[in-house]
């Protein structure tokens, strides 16, 4: 393979120019553009064989959208001779359709995983999937990365210690994260027992562990309506805790999230929502909204990739 080249669609090109400053590469020059009907025009401007190419582009809403740009970027790059295409997903979407719920129910993320792999894409990098056996969907090697150093550093930096400070998870099925995450700062962990009566509805019933007098950090991969977020706060608030803080790699915020979230920090159930770049909060932006970048945590994986080293000792704290 020659040399590196990076591509990106229309889903977050900030992310993806933030990955090329990293790297020191500029983007390859490509056009993913929509002709008059909607249908979505991909063209390389530029020589592609035998490189070592990275497509970075989130499924993120319009995720339909995007995932026919994905798909149609790998394929013209398979038909122009690409080396290698490795697409690098930090959103992936439909995660949360890994089984069947209901008898006749689809499973969406192996579809999608799929048709990606007949796209012609080699290699999938992938940040915080909802549900770690998407990985098993795919046919491909997969490189599964980690927001956790990235928002570990930033509550390290304000001073979070094992003295004050709780690890919440919303839920029984975010223990393991909640406890990953607690690792870094010697701290014990809480679990919201929640009910969840239909689909992005939640109610707190309980909470398992000791919150009274410490800073609270509940912790999740997507924040999507915000409901079970909120709610956590402000349970967790009540048990008397001095201040909760609210994180998560994909800041989805449909509906009434962005709503429910300034409102919880204008009140002061919530101090802060600390979330990652994976996907453009563009104008969902509002006061106590901290983002982070994982663009240098991806600069770095790609860098690893196209030299053969290890990406699982990026995690190795």
């Amino acid at each position: 393979m020659n040399q590196v080249k990076l591509i990106t669609g229309n889903a977050n090109p900030e992310l993806a120019k933030a990955v090329a400053g990293h790297l020191g590469i500029p983007l390859a020059n490509v056009t993913v553009g929509r002709f008059s009907d909607g249908e979505i025009q991909v063209v390389l401007n530029e020589s592609v064989r035998d490189d070592d190419v990275f497509i970075i582009q989130p499924l993120c809403s319009p995720s339909n959208d995007y995932i026919m740009e994905l798909l149609l970027l790998a394929d013209a790059l398979k038909r122009a001779s690409a080396g290698r295409i490795t697409a690098v997903i930090p959103y992936f979407a439909y995660g949360r359709q890994d089984r069947k719920v209901n008898p006749r129910d689809p499973i969406s993320a192996r579809l999608l995983a799929d048709i990606i792999s007949v796209a012609g894409v080699n290699h999938i990098v992938v940040v915080d999937l909802h549900a770690k056996q998407v990985e098993g969907f795919f046919d491909l090697p997969v490189d599964h990365l980690e927001a956790r150093p990235v928002l570990a550093d930033y509550f390290l930096r304000l001073g979070f210690d094992e003295e004050d400070t709780v690890i919440v998870s919303p839920d029984i099925g975010g223990v393991a994260r909640a406890r990953n995450f607690a690792k870094v700062f010697n701290a014990p962990i809480a679990i919201i027992d929640k009910r969840r009566p239909k689909p992005n509805v939640a109610e707190v019933v309980n909470i398992i562990g000791e919150v009274e007098g410490k800073k609270a950090i509940i912790i999740d991969d997507i924040i999507d309506t915000a409901g079970t977020i909120v709610n956590a706060a402000k349970a967790i608030k009540e048990r008397g805790a001095t201040e909760v803080y609210a994180t998560c790699t994909h800041p989805v915020f449909s509906g009434p999230a962005v709503e429910r979230l300034s409102k919880a920090v204008k009140e002061g159930v919530l101090k802060e929502v600390v979330v990652t770049d994976t996907i453009p909060l563009g104008d969902k932006a509002f006061e106590g909204a901290k983002v982070l970048s994982i663009s240098g945590m991806l600069a770095e994986a790609i860098r690893r990739i196209h030299f053969g080293e290890s990406v699982s000792k990026m995690f190795n704290f």
